[in-house]
């Protein structure tokens, strides 16, 4: 009995030790839906469960492996896991230890374009209101591209038969490959720093989806869409959609169409302008024709000619002025006059004197205050009675009611 006498620590060592020895579980694929997902910011780490409609198990992917996902696991992802299955002797549990992963029925390329894509949406990268206009005539294109290959010689050749007007300006980078992304990003900074340009062309020609995922990259994302220049993407074939379309300010379904969008056509121009010009001399051949027809039908008046007609027609007009001011002066006379008379006339109605003139006096008390009743008086009082012509004093002996 106590042969077989074990501790816990031993019997969890014990079972790893069988675990790692069986060639089974040491390179094991399993498929699976994951669940209780944890990305542990701090060290890098992932740890879930991958379940099925019977089961469940623990796993656990380390950073160096984690790191090296082109997507981010979510939870209910169906995945398939490749790693080893071993026991964790501390707490005696069994877990796969997981060295790569992929998803179950997606490819893993699609599903990280796909949830980046989402990402910067959702953050209003894509917005059209954010996106700027192109320079409609740049005297500096800057480039980013590989040096070599069909894609930048096809855009400076239709940048120069197009506008040669327009500075050139490459920056060769790296297009494809883990290193792809930072190359192309530098080229960003040095033209929107050291060598500042109009516009940039951002791109290469056509591949797989594989050789075109550098274009796929966050951070060269984000670096496009905070660019202080305007910037074209320009990256594969027509069909080919990357997510520097849908941050650049303008996309271009291939290299030359971006070179074609980023310049006017000289030709064109040339046209735009002579016909320009010809408006110009049509309108001012118009002009010049109309006011050599007034100068003509000045000259023939007979103003020029002779002075003496506009002297004439000034002194007939001064005339005329001088007569209807003399009309409108007796006219304001005459009506001031009678206005005048029949004020005056109100006037003498409303003298109190010419009221006397008929035979009527006027009582004053003795402050030669007007009397113009009988309650005012008493008898003795002294009153003045003003006639037309003096003035009487008079005692008031009485007052009876009027007969």
């Amino acid at each position: 009995m106590s042969a077989n006498l074990l501790t816990v620590t031993e019997l969890n060592e014990y079972l790893r030790m069988l675990m790692d020895g069986n060639p089974l579980l040491g390179n094991v694929f399993v498929r699976g839906e994951i669940s209780n997902f944890t990305n542990h910011y701090k060290t890098g780490h992932f740890y879930f469960s991958l379940k099925d409609e019977g089961g469940a198990l623990r796993a656990v992917m380390f950073r160096s492996y984690a790191a090296r996902l082109a997507f981010l696991p979510e939870n209910g992802m169906k995945v398939i896991l490749h790693g080893r299955v071993s026991v964790y002797p501390r707490n005696g549990e069994y877990q796969i230890y997981v060295d790569d992963m992929q998803p179950d029925g997606v490819g893993a390329l699609w599903l990280a374009y796909e949830q980046l894509r989402q990402k910067l949406e959702g953050e209003g990268l894509f917005d059209p209101a954010r996106k700027r206009a192109l320079p409609p005539y740049p005297a500096r294109i800057g480039i980013i591209t590989s040096p070599t290959g069909a894609a930048v010689r096809d855009m400076i050749q239709i940048l120069g038969r197009r506008y040669p007007a327009a500075e050139v300006i490459l920056y060769p980078a790296l297009v494809q490959g883990t290193d792809a992304p930072k190359s192309l990003i530098a080229g960003l900074r040095l033209f929107a720093t050291a060598l500042p340009v109009d516009v940039i062309l951002l791109g290469r020609g056509g591949g797989s989806a594989e050789d075109l995922f550098a274009f796929n990259n966050e951070e060269l994302a984000r670096a496009v869409a905070a660019s202080p220049i305007p910037v074209v993407s320009a990256v594969g074939h027509e069909t080919d959609f990357t997510i520097c379309d849908f941050v650049a300010d303008l996309r271009a379904p291939t290299p030359s169409a971006a070179a074609e969008l980023a310049v006017p056509d000289a030709a064109e121009l040339r046209r735009a302008l002579s016909a320009t010009a010809e408006r110009m001399s049509a309108t001012l051949s118009h002009r010049i024709s109309h006011a050599r027809a007034r100068l003509d039908a000045l000259a023939a008046s007979g103003a020029l000619r002779s002075p003496r007609y506009t002297l004439d027609e000034k002194r007939m007009a001064l005339g005329m002025a001088e007569q209807r001011l003399v009309h409108l002066t007796e006219q304001g006379m005459h009506t001031a006059h009678s206005s005048l008379t029949a004020l005056c006339a109100r006037l003498k109605g409303l003298n109190p004197l010419d009221v006397l003139t008929r035979g009527y006096a006027a009582v004053f008390d003795g402050a030669h205050r007007p009397i113009t009743r009988a309650a005012e008086l008493a008898a003795g009082q002294t009153v003045h009675i003003q006639f037309s012509d003096k003035t009487a004093d008079a005692t008031v002996s009485g007052i009876r009611e009027s007969e």
